[in-house]
């Protein structure tokens, strides 16, 4: 059955956004036939990031949870739903507000403290406190810079520029 027919017959209409499969799921069509919702996935990630969603198609959800691209998940699906082939591991990545202390001039670099990958940077800025800034490339999407943010001002979100690149 097609997901948009789907939501629409469950009273789902409009443009939500679709929710964040686990890590090397594979398209979303393809990842909902597959999933066979046996939940294994859900039981063995260590992190506490993937959950049971609506039609209990498993889905990550960030905060305090984050992935660590253990690949527990991938280990534990028996239908190749979640497969090593898919590479990147996903598309998401780091999305900060104008929430962030540093736009009301207080020095917070708890999010870049938190980053394995290091793509959180903090550029100087002349007469002015240096302010978040994502290094594309390098963030993993993970997730381990949310629950340290103070104010919440980070978001994990599909990547514009890498989703347009196979």
């Amino acid at each position: 059955m097609d997901i948009a027919r789907r939501s629409f017959l469950r009273g789902r209409i409009g443009d939500q956004p679709a929710p964040f499969r686990p890590p090397w799921a594979k398209s979303e069509a393809e990842f909902a036939e597959l999933c066979s919702r046996c939940g294994d996935c859900v039981t063995s990630c260590p992190t506490g990031l993937l959950t049971g969603a609506r039609g209990r198609l498993p889905q990550a959800v960030f905060a305090p949870a984050y992935c660590d691209f253990c690949a527990c998940c991938v280990d534990a699906c028996q239908t190749d739903a979640l497969s090593r082939t898919v590479f990147p591991p996903w598309q998401l990545r780091a999305v900060f507000s104008s929430t962030c202390l540093t736009h009301v001039d207080v020095i917070c670099r708890t999010c870049g403290e938190a980053c394995d990958a290091a793509a959180i940077l903090f550029p100087p800025q002349v007469g002015g406190i240096a302010r978040p800034r994502l290094d594309e490339e390098a963030c993993t999407g993970c997730g381990e810079c949310l629950p340290v943010c103070p104010t919440g001002a980070i978001r994990i979100g599909h990547s514009v520029a890498l989703e347009s690149h196979p």
